[in-house]
This record gives C-alpha cells, structure tokens and sequence, in this order.
C-alpha cells in the first residue's frame, strides 16, 4: 500500500510530491495520463516563470524540468502513461496503462492535482459555420511549440485570457497578422503584464465589450463578424465589424478537471468549480486532497506550487496522525469579492498560517480586503491594485479568526479605498 498517490504529474503534482517526500512521507507514487512530466508547461516555450518560486525568469519546460530533478531526487515513483479511471471511497486508485493494464492502487491518502482545460466554442454558443481554422489557444500553442504547425497567418482572438495574450505575441512573432482580441467583458481576463508585453507592444488592439457574432467560411475560415455588447452581455444591432482572416483562436476561459472529483463524490463549489476544501486543501473525503488549477484557476505556476507545497505537507501529517477536527468556519463572501479558496477553515488551529487565496469582480486602484465575523471586523489588508483577472491572496494566523464574535462563518469584504 501507498503511503501517497498523487494524480498528475504537472507543477502541482510535483511539487506536492515533492513536499510530501520533504516533510518525511515515503512510499509515494506519481501517476500522469502523458507521456512523460511537467503537464501544461511543456508548451508554453516563454519566459516568466518562476520569478517568486525560483527568482529568475525561466520558459515552462524549464520551469517543469526544476521540479522533475527535484522529484527524481527523491524516492517518489512515478508511472506516465498512465489513466487514473476512478477513486473509491477507500481512497483506492483505479487506473489503466499499457504496461500494467487495469490496477487498484490501495493508499493512504491521494492528492487530486489533475489541472484544467479550455471551455470551447460549443460552451459559449458562437453562431455561424463550422469550417477549419477555429482553435483554443492552448491547442494552437501545441500545434505551434511542440508539432511545429503553424495554424493561420490572418488571425482574431475572442477572449483576452492569459493564454490568448501569449499566443498573439507568439504568432506575431512567427509572422501572423493578429487583427484583434477581442473581449466580451469590460475589462480584460488576463493579467497586466501579458497586455502590456503581448499586445501593446504589437500594436494589437483589445476590444473590450466586444465578442463574435458570427463565423464565415466553408472549408477554411473566411472571416468573423464581431459586435459591441450591453451592459447584459448582448450584441447591439448596427454595431457589427467584419474582419477578413483564416483563423480564429478561443481564449474563453479554463475549467478545472474534475470528472474524477464528482465521480468520488466529493462537493464542489459552483464558482470555482473545484472542490470545496478546509485550509489544508482537504477536501470532504478524508485523506483526499486538491491543488494547483484542479482546484481553482490560478494565474502564475508559482502559486500552483505555493499551493501544492501546503497539499503536500497536509498529506504527510494526515498519514501520521490522522484528520484534523471537523469544526470549522465557513468562509463568505460579499461586496464584490466573488470566491476564496479554502472555503473552510478548521477551528483550534492556533497561530498556524492560513493561505487564502480570492478574486474580485471589478478593477479597483485601491481597496481594502476585510475579514469580519458576526459582523465585527477581525483584520483588513490594503491592497494597491484589484483586478478580475488577477488573483490575490492573504495571510494570517488562524487564532485571529477568534478575535471577535462568536459566530461559525467568516466573511470576506472587499471595501473600495
């Protein structure tokens, strides 16, 4: 029996492994679907990774290869190629690969760091043809950094997620036309850096409270028809622009991957659409942790493994002295700040550090972020800048929850400043 199964072998799979091994868990076991480490990371072949984690700015594959040679320094196990089917009750891991076939996996605890995925096209209902030439922007960054495929040279990119930003400065550079990104909210869902360094740098124009109203083409993409919106998020008539081009990229949004979470039966909250965990990223199926964007869409790779570090270390105090107590806060949410991550946080923790993590729905210059219960204020963090597409998060001891009131749920307030 394994001591630790972890489920994905990308930054968060290693290093909550890796964290696991460091704080003295042994007979620890890696499964990745892939061929071979480092997930998501394997494509993206730019530079910024790792500035808080490592100090210095390294691509993906580097990023991803740090945390490999520290995993391969350690006795962790590892098996690519490798399906993970389901999770029972137990906590027995069921899997399939072509070495071993179909095996139960008995362990001790597991770590659910399985990633997300692109929404597509058929997610949000874009009307028109179906011809080629439509992509996510994380395939056409495959095509492009791993097959060598170059996907369009005429391109317009509905959303203005990280991944979009990237990939109009990378098929810029490679010789496209990127005509627009174009983005149905009115602000944009990546961060401030990437539209500085991936768009105005390139002189791409960011149409915000736009979207695409329709796709034409038979065989190939021919153009789109893209069209301001309300303040409902519909087309406006008599709004509409027609751009000529061969490509269209999706940069929609990500989903966290959570087909094997639902099928354990473990609660998921609605707005990150992860599971919903105490402070050590358990989640309600003891001995069963989540991290990195399986849990909730992070922005930057170092939080994922800021995050996976915790999972990890809660994994090994789980096998040796068992679950925690269940009484617990329950955190919410108001004034604009739309989820926190964990969502619950055990009561007699003491002043053990408490990482929350948390997203706002508006851009503020200044702001404060406070913490309440019944209503009493226990704590408040000043923070210079708020974004929708940026994470924030706070630290704070656990006994400061116990300063005021005496109510079981801790709300989270943003105050504009």
């Amino acid at each position: 029996m394994y001591n630790l199964i972890v489920v994905g072998g990308g930054p968060a799979g290693l290093a909550a492994a890796y964290s696991a091994w460091s704080s003295g868990l042994r007979d620890i076991l890696i499964l990745e679907r892939d061929k071979e480490l480092g997930g998501i990371l394997n494509q993206c072949i730019h530079n910024g990774f790792g500035v808080k984690r490592f100090g210095e700015a390294l691509s993906g594959p580097e990023y991803a290869a740090r945390f490999e040679d520290m995993v391969a320094s350690t006795g962790v196990e590892v098996k690519t190629d490798t399906m993970v089917l389901d999770i029972g009750k137990d906590k027995t891991v069921y899997a399939v690969n072509p070495q071993d076939g179909y095996v139960a996996y008995p362990t001790k605890s597991v770590i659910l760091a399985m990633g997300c995925r692109e929404r597509t096209r058929g997610a949000i209902s874009i009307p028109g043809t179906r011809p080629a030439g439509v992509f996510s922007a994380g395939t056409a960054q495959r095509f492009m950094n791993i097959d060598g495929y170059m996907v369009g040279k005429r391109v317009v990119i509905l959303g203005s997620g990280d991944i979009g930003l990237i990939m109009a400065r990378r098929m810029t550079l490679e010789g496209a036309k990127v005509l627009a990104c174009v983005e149905v909210m009115p602000h944009s869902s990546g961060l401030r850096a990437n539209i500085a360094r991936c768009l105005n740098d390139f002189d791409i124009p960011l149409m915000l409270s736009h979207t695409v109203t329709d796709i034409r083409g038979d065989k190939r993409v021919t153009g789109v028809t893209v069209s301001a919106v309300d303040e409902n998020l519909r087309p406006i008539p008599g709004t509409e622009q027609d751009f000529e081009c061969d490509t269209l990229l999706l940069s929609v949004g990500l989903v966290p991957e959570n087909e094997l979470t639902k099928s354990a039966g473990i609660a998921l909250d609605p707005r990150t659409r992860g599971a919903v965990v105490y402070e050590n990223r358990e989640t309600d199926l003891e001995g069963v942790f989540a991290c990195g964007n399986v849990l909730h869409v992070h922005d930057l790779v170092d939080f994922v493994s800021e995050e996976a570090e915790f999972a990890g270390r809660a994994a090994a105090e789980y096998v040796r002295f068992g679950e925690k107590t269940k009484d617990f806060y329950s955190v919410k949410t108001s004034g604009g700040v739309t989820y926190t991550v964990p969502q619950k946080i055990r009561k007699g923790l003491g002043n053990e550090k408490i990482h929350l993590y948390l997203r706002v729905n508006r851009t503020l210059a200044k702001a404060n972020l406070v913490l309440k219960r019944d209503g009493e204020e226990l704590m408040r963090f000043r923070k210079s800048h708020l974004a929708p597409g940026e994470m924030q998060s706070i630290e704070f001891e656990a006994c400061a929850l116990e300063k005021a009131g005496s109510g079981d749920e801790i709300e989270v307030v943003l105050e504009e400043n």
